[in-house]
């Protein structure tokens, strides 16, 4: 008998996704990662992927690296990231022109690296990010809503898991919405939030400074009452911007542009980027100025001096209210690779995307994931330290090492050009940076652990 010849893969199965024949697609690319925004949608996505309430622990990082490093790092790591995620774009541009374009991290790795870096490495490492990002989101909504309920009730007797609890019941009714693309309206409302309530921080961080409230001896120096401490601290400073500056979901919002895609990206990345320095440079600038290295975790909480608001009450029920509600928003965009693994696994992509078929397992699925989420994140209101490992471990290789890697290995540019020996070096410096981030964050877990409780009431 005549052995049969093996199938060739289809370009589904290799990564690809083959224009001319759109039936290919799987649950995910189909039913979540829908091609069809504008580059005004991808700006609002990038947006509201990078520009959050991380931003709100800017002015802390700048206490463990001073002005000068505080400033250089926040300037450096805006032109990396920009550089970078235009590098990312210009790869994917190069596929789709090609006729085979690519919608998620992992399909770039499996097509560039191999499927075993794809499998092993870039698609849990995104997971594990993107999932983080879920779990903090009802945590930051929850410490939030507990700010607004002790400006009116100081004393009262709720705790914090109970607003995290609240902040979960609402994420997981918005975690219903069907793709990337349907966020398009809440991301443009998250993108006037974030930009609102910045300069409510930035005016409040000046009001403060310049009134009778101010730090009576305001200092510049770096925290830490060694030099070992603040060495590390200085490495802590450069995670924490470098998380701020993370998005780590590139490929999947230039996944909801329409084709052709050529040029989309860039000019969401402009948009994007015109509001992360309007933000991040004005808060941490007027936040460290006014308050110095006794500025806190979030800045929002040197705005209360032992239960006395040092702002109108209504002004901080304001910037908290807008704050609660652009980090939901965050929440739902990184909820989104988790949206589409889920439709991987239990959707059918020939049947209708709001068949009962593919409805009740995408209801099912997706309240368990965000009711996970909540637990943990009631469970482990710590979870910021944590956070910072991801960030050394997942957002620096994702955001700084890959897109460079990427670049290289697609256009192959000539070893002797700048282009090369610059993605060369960004890429080494940032994996030595991955290893020293990695150090200090665990440095700083260790030091804290011994204020770690389960269900914790910070």
């Amino acid at each position: 008998m005549k052995e049969q010849a093996p199938r060739p893969a289809s370009d589904n199965e290799k990564g690809f996704v083959n224009l001319t024949n759109p039936l290919e697609l799987d649950a995910g690319a189909r039913f979540v990662l829908k091609s069809r925004g504008s580059w005004w949608h991808s700006g609002y996505h990038l947006t509201t992927s990078i520009v959050g309430p991380v931003l709100l622990t800017l002015p802390f990082s700048f206490t463990l690296m001073g002005w000068v490093g505080g400033v250089l790092w926040l300037t450096l790591a805006a032109l990396t990231t920009f550089y970078s995620y235009n590098l990312l774009s210009a790869v994917l541009e190069h596929h789709a022109h090609l006729g085979r374009r690519q919608l998620r991290f992992r399909d770039m790795a499996r097509d560039i690296l191999g499927p075993g870096w794809a499998k092993f490495y870039v698609g849990p490492l995104q997971f594990a990010i993107c999932f983080g990002a879920v779990i903090t989101g009802p945590l930051v909504g929850g410490l939030s809503l507990k700010y607004i309920y002790l400006l009116y009730n100081p004393h009262g007797p709720m705790k914090l898991y109970q607003f995290i609890s609240i902040c979960g019941a609402i994420t997981l009714v918005l975690a219903q919405i069907p793709s990337f693309h349907s966020l398009r309206h809440i991301n443009l409302i998250s993108l006037l939030l974030c930009l609102i309530y910045a300069t409510c921080i930035t005016v409040g961080s000046i009001y403060i400074g310049h009134s009778k409230n101010a730090p009576t001896a305001r200092s510049y120096s770096l925290n830490g009452p060694k030099k070992i401490d603040q060495l590390f601290g200085v490495f802590n400073g450069i995670s924490i911007i470098s998380t701020a500056y993370a998005c780590g979901i590139i490929p999947e919002i230039q996944a909801t542009i329409a084709p052709p895609v050529k040029g989309k990206m860039f000019k969401g990345l402009c948009i994007c980027y015109f509001v992360i320095v309007s933000t991040f440079f004005s808060v941490s600038i007027s936040g460290y100025w006014a308050f110095g290295n006794q500025a806190q975790a979030t800045i929002l909480s040197n705005f209360i001096d032992v239960m006395k608001p040092l702002l109108p009450t209504w002004f901080l029920l304001m910037t908290n209210l807008f704050i609660l509600l652009q980090a939901m928003a965050v929440t739902l965009v990184y909820l989104q690779p988790t949206n589409e693994l889920l439709e991987n696994a239990f959707a059918d992509p020939k049947k209708g995307e709001f068949s009962v078929r593919n409805v009740v397992p995408r209801l099912l699925s997706r309240s368990l994931a965000v009711i996970i989420a909540t637990v943990l994140s009631a469970m482990l209101p710590f979870f910021g330290d944590i956070l910072a490992i991801f960030g050394a471990f997942g957002c620096i290789p994702l955001d700084f090492i890959l897109p460079m890697v990427f670049y290289n290995m697609t256009f192959k540019p000539s070893k002797t050009s700048l282009i090369f020996w610059g993605n060369t070096l960004i890429a080494s410096a940032s994996s030595v940076l991955v290893g020293i981030g990695a150090i200090a964050s665990v440095r700083q877990i260790v030091l804290d652990a011994k204020t770690y409780r389960l269900f914790a009431d910070v």
